[in-house]
């Protein structure tokens, strides 16, 4: 029986890794997917031993180098979980947006995880296998970074219509949307702006920011047995975010009040 076998894209990442290490519960090999291949090659040998985490230089924005990682794929196993996780923001307004960030943002955050699936769908159903991709709260709501934003709504749709039409080959498709992320990037904010997390929090009914963990572990239940009759959703994992503010509950409450 060939070896079962996860994709992470953007693996090098905090969230990446996240989810890399808790799907190696479950998985014979995880091949870690970057356009750094160094960060990843470093990536994998912090995660642990080489025979079960592989590492790749993939622009996933390119498909020539998207299907050689799928080659690569290939030579470990059969593909059992596709997380597209790569992704980044630019542009904060849709006044600040040009049309390269548009496309640029587009091309990382949509059209990649297009391309990774199309590169792994054969793999896939050999295997009814599952794909989670990694969206964002940015996908469901106004939050800013409006090409980010519309890739990742976007990316939303992805997930249902792989899930529709893949749905008889056994393959399931899902989404995960995480809110603010303690991540690197964030700490930097922080060292800048000591009370950065103090202030994101007052937003979030749980009072607390997501930690990569949080991410990989609800990517993990998507991917797994456990969910296996869960397909075209999109979970947010987000504190609570996008149920609503009490801040803007109660503002809105005693504004009303007969």
């Amino acid at each position: 029986m060939p070896k079962s076998v996860a994709i992470v894209t953007g693996a090098a990442g905090d969230i990446g890794r996240a989810v890399t290490r808790r799907l190696a519960d479950g998985h014979d090999v995880v091949l870690l997917a970057d356009i750094d291949g160094d960060a990843a090659e470093r990536a994998a040998h912090d995660l642990g031993a080489e025979e079960h985490f592989v590492a790749v230089s993939c622009d996933v924005t390119d498909a020539p180098s998207v299907a050689a990682m799928a080659a690569k794929a290939r030579s470990l196993g059969t593909v059992r979980t596709l997380v597209n996780n790569a992704g980044a923001a630019r542009a904060v307004s849709l006044h600040d947006t040009t049309q390269a960030i548009w496309r640029m943002d587009n091309a990382l955050n949509l059209e990649a995880a297009f391309l990774c699936f199309r590169a792994v769908e054969e793999m896939l159903k050999e295997s009814q296998g599952s794909v989670v991709n990694v969206a964002s709260v940015n996908g469901m709501n106004v939050f800013g970074h409006p090409a980010y934003s519309a890739a990742k709504a976007g990316l939303l749709h992805l997930t249902r219509l792989i899930a529709v039409e893949y749905g008889k080959f056994g393959i399931r498709a899902n989404a995960v949307a995480p809110g603010t992320v303690r991540t690197k990037a964030w700490e930097a904010r922080a060292a800048a702006n000591p009370q950065v997390f103090e202030e994101a929090k007052r937003w979030y009914p749980l009072e607390r920011i997501v930690d990569p963990d949080d991410i990989a572990e609800a990517v993990r239940f998507l991917a797994s047995p456990l969910a296996k009759a869960i397909s075209g959703v999109c979970l947010p994992v987000d504190c609570g975010l996008t149920a609503g503010q009490a801040e803007v509950a109660r503002t809105f409450s005693q504004s009303n009040h007969y």
